[in-house]
């Protein structure tokens, strides 16, 4: 059977062929997987690669961006409190990030929802809120992670979030009204102002059509509206939940609230009851006291130790390692340290022991280091 064209047409053949025939011609002649070649025709035709592509777009504050995102095949779900990793290209440049889905896990919806808040000097953050819209594709890691609701679940639970850490806690609130959980439930979210909360109307709707959820909100740049103003303490953790003691207790957010909630919950001696996830990692203090040289053997590379992370420091050497979510989290970046010590800028433990692997983006070298990357 034969197809009429007209000029138009043949026009816009010619051209589509004019832009595909260099690509083209690169892949034909230079050894790739399969999915190079398919992703010439479709980039959401994969037979290894797992990749998403956007369907909608929604701003819930200024500087946050949510996002619906239809996964390829080989998507087997997540559990509430996991993160996936996703691969963005920036500026020519591909950037990997990782973010916790915000929806209701266990259900038929094939999508994703993540919502992202730009972060200061976040590359792929600030691309996402300025410029993320219907069709764009990105590459796809699986749900993973150790922040999740047990099974079976405990008698109560109590949620606290900041910022956009309210994500994972977000899916597991999700998740338990879909299961019909029947014990307490306390969420308690800490922003800026009112203006800086995501998900308010469905947290709203979701308070008022449970009984055993109450929802609080805690602010910290407004004196009037909300429940709770200033930062966690004591008083916050019993006006949110004065249960608290019979709890498992979820918490995500900054750096200042994560501090803050685990020096409250060790007073407390309830720290056993606590789980939480980082999305932000402390950045190391550079107190001019950086001393020693930095070894990059496997590429024979040496630099000053400047304090500055590992994975930063190789980066500033011209070094390109492998690297995800930046925070200790995915283990991408993972290296192997084969003398020297180095500091964990998370939990401040120093590691002196040879032929260690180590987390690049979370280890400060002390003194003379030698990296194998």
């Amino acid at each position: 059977m034969s197809i009429a064209t007209t000029p138009t047409s043949r026009g816009r053949r010619s051209s589509l062929l004019s832009r595909l025939r260099p690509r083209l011609l690169e892949t034909l002649t230079t050894p790739h997987a399969v999915d190079r070649y398919l992703e010439l025709v479709d980039p959401m035709m994969t037979v290894d690669d797992m990749r998403a592509e956007v369907v909608a777009v929604r701003h819930q504050t200024p500087d946050t961006v949510t996002l619906t995102l239809r996964p390829t095949w080989q998507w087997k779900g997540f559990s509430a409190g996991h993160f996936v990793q996703i691969g963005v290209v920036v500026d020519g440049v591909r950037h990997t990030r990782c973010y916790s889905p915000a929806g209701t896990a266990g259900t038929d919806d094939d999508t994703i929802e993540l919502t992202v808040k730009a972060q200061p000097d976040g590359i792929v953050s600030n691309y996402l809120v300025a410029s993320a819209k219907p069709g764009l594709v990105v590459n796809l890691a699986p749900a993973t992670g150790t922040f999740e609701l047990p099974s079976p679940r405990p008698d109560h639970v109590l949620l606290i979030s900041g910022g956009s850490g309210i994500t994972p806690v977000m899916s597991m609130l999700r998740t338990l009204v879909h299961e019909g959980y029947a014990g307490r439930v306390a969420f308690l979210h800490y922003a800026y102002t009112e203006n800086d909360v995501c998900y308010r109307a469905e947290l709203d709707r979701i308070a008022a059509e449970n009984d055993n959820v109450d929802v609080l909100y805690a602010y910290t740049d407004q004196q009037n509206g909300g429940h709770l103003h200033g930062f966690f303490d004591t008083e916050h953790l019993n006006v949110a939940a004065r249960w608290h003691a019979s709890a498992q207790t979820f918490l995500c957010g900054p750096p200042g609230l994560m501090k803050g909630v685990r020096s409250v919950f060790d007073e407390l001696g309830l720290s056993e009851s606590l789980f939480s996830e980082e999305f932000v990692t402390a950045v190391p203090v550079v107190d001019g006291d950086a001393s020693g040289t930095v070894s990059f053997s496997g590429s024979s590379v040496e630099a000053e130790n400047d304090g500055a992370t590992l994975l930063e420091q190789a980066e500033n050497a011209g070094l390109t390692p492998e690297f995800g979510c930046r925070m200790g989290i995915c283990f991408t970046c993972t290296a192997v340290k084969k003398s020297g010590c180095t500091r964990n800028v998370k939990t401040g433990e120093l590691d002196s022991d040879p032929d260690n692997e180590i987390q690049l983006c979370i280890s400060v070298p002390v003194g003379d280091v030698d990296i194998d990357v």
